[in-house]
């Protein structure tokens, strides 16, 4: 690049800048800008600086290739003309390496052919040089509201990952299918180069690879496959102890003396059955800068926790499909991995919430509680509870801040969250066995009075369901921590549904709900479980 494009885009941009610096603070943006040019350099990171990002500079695309490789960056903005490594040969370098940023081209020879070349190989956008402060500042802006996006997707991708799964594997009785599922799931959804799965054989004790599959652009290290140490990983398992290490430090879990070279992350998970390890799920990563994290580790264990639910169902309606009577017990036993499912579903839409974990179970309870109380049926009964566990799956199609937002909520948001009932129906309308659990989901803020949303139904006309999930839903609300405020007492609790019955609540449900769980809480104290019992 020219000096004078250099001179021409640094007077743009120190006319335009202002003048009180912003620290960036620890949730600032990462952005690594590349130019050969020092003053370019110094100059975007100075005002990116001020804008409150978080900014490192390297002079060519050959450090900045080594930079991408050790450190996680949220944008790259990179000159296009450079010695050792342009910026369309970095583009390349970055795809093929699957390092996973987002990139801005700058350029003082912009043409559209160079557009579409940078976009072909990657690139998010470019800039023309020179170029003006706002013009810089609007191109980061888009980019990382973009990211941002990725990211919420990222999230609900993996939640509606653990429901299909769920359900193609309650729908299997083959072993090796339903592996197949699982580790197909976990090679997509945390991008593992790798990942097997081994079963414990009962009659020798040891540990056998089942299944393996192997990502499509994968090249086999040079060493070959690590052989996992199982008495290492079951002794970290046995402790309560994770299992995931990056490079070099993964060794310890190999049978090997050392892990290969090319080994970037290494991340293990147990299969149990009712408290007995049946298997490990391990994925690997050869790819440089692609490590795993904490998120993609209980992703993992719950897609591990499906699994060795079904291969337990499996095992068993193997032995038992050639009698009547073992069919009959196979088909209770798949209706038992159905709630299991059920409950995993729920568990893995609340395990990265601290204000609402726990909520949906509890909410079952109540349910429970509620519908024993009515004498209902059992089998409305169990329906009712997988209702109350599944009645907030909607809420996967909100954004995490909002569903935290210490504050009150604007009208806007208002109106996204009032649609989570509609998308709950709609998860749940495509899968026939899930159609009994709609009534709670789509009607539990309907009101008696016919004041609720989303339909505005009333009375009677508001399925029993609804009017039971109504009311548990809303004393564990009431009873539970919140970003926007404390945990209220019980008592103020039972004062509100007391309140509302009649106007929100069936007043008959109301009534028969505050009898009934003084009584459950009395008899949970007297079996010494006061800590499950609401202050």
């Amino acid at each position: 690049m020219g000096s004078d494009g250099a001179q021409g885009a640094a007077d743009d941009i120190v006319e335009l800048t202002a003048t009180v610096a912003v620290a960036p603070g620890e949730d600032a943006a990462r952005i690594l800008v590349v130019d050969d040019e020092r003053v370019i350099r110094e100059i975007l990171a100075e005002f990116l600086t001020l804008e409150g990002f978080s900014v490192h500079t390297v002079e060519d695309g050959e450090k900045a290739l080594t930079e991408l490789r050790l450190h996680p960056y949220d944008l790259l903005i990179t000159d296009l003309k450079m010695p050792r490594l342009s910026g369309l040969q970095l583009l390349e370098k970055i795809e093929s390496e699957r390092l996973g940023v987002l990139t801005v081209l700058m350029t003082g020879f912009g043409t559209v052919e160079t557009a579409i070349e940078a976009m072909k190989k990657g690139a998010y956008d470019y800039l023309l040089k020179p170029f003006k402060v706002e013009e810089v500042i609007h191109v980061v802006e888009r980019a990382l509201y973009r990211q941002r996006l990725q990211t919420e997707n990222i999230r609900l991708r993996e939640a509606l990952t653990i429901y299909r799964v769920s359900e193609a594997i309650a729908l299997q009785h083959e072993i090796d299918k339903i592996l197949d599922v699982v580790l197909h799931a976990a090679i997509d959804e945390v991008k593992a180069d790798v990942a097997t799965l081994h079963l414990l054989d009962a009659k020798t004790g040891e540990f056998e690879e089942r299944v393996k599959v192997v990502a499509q652009d994968m090249t086999s290290p040079h060493g070959g496959m690590p052989s996992p140490a199982f008495g290492v990983l079951t002794q970290q398992f046995s402790q309560g102890l994770p299992i995931l290490a990056h490079g070099g430090k993964a060794s310890r879990f190999f049978t090997e003396s050392s892990s290969p070279e090319e080994l970037s992350s290494f991340v293990a998970v147990p299969l149990q059955v009712r408290g007995t390890m049946v298997g490990v799920l391990n994925v690997f990563s050869f790819t440089t800068a692609k490590k795993f994290d904490e998120g993609h580790r209980k992703m993992l264990a719950v897609l591990a926790s499906r699994a060795a639910s079904a291969i337990d169902n499996a095992r068993l309606y193997g032995e038992l499909v050639h009698s009547n009577d073992s069919l009959r017990a196979a088909n209770e036993s798949l209706e038992e991995m159905f709630q299991q499912t059920v409950a995993g579903f729920a568990q893995a839409l609340e395990e990265s919430d601290l204000y609402t974990r726990g909520h949906s179970e509890r909410v079952a309870v109540y349910s429970e509680i509620l519908g024993r109380g009515l004498t209902l049926p059992d089998a409305e009964i169990r329906r009712i509870v997988q209702a109350g566990m599944m009645h907030d799956v909607g809420k996967i199609g909100v954004r995490y801040d909002m569903l935290n937002k210490p504050g009150k909520l604007t009208p806007e948001e208002v109106a996204v969250f009032r649609q989570h009932p509609e998308k709950g129906k709609r998860i749940l309308d495509p899968v026939p066995c899930l159609h009994g659990l709609i009534d709670g989901c789509w009607c539990h803020h309907e009101w008696w009075d016919g004041g609720g949303y989303p339909r505005g139904l009333q009375g009677h006309n508001i399925p029993i369901v609804g009017r039971i999930v109504a009311i548990a839903d809303a004393y564990d609300a009431m009873t539970s921590d919140r970003a926007y405020r404390r945990a209220l007492s019980h008592e103020v609790a039972i004062g509100e549904i007391e309140r509302c019955s009649g106007s929100q609540f069936d007043p008959e449900l109301g009534d028969a709900f505050v009898k009934l769980i003084e009584a459950w809480r009395k008899e949970m104290r007297e079996r010494g479980m006061d800590s499950l019992v609401p202050k």
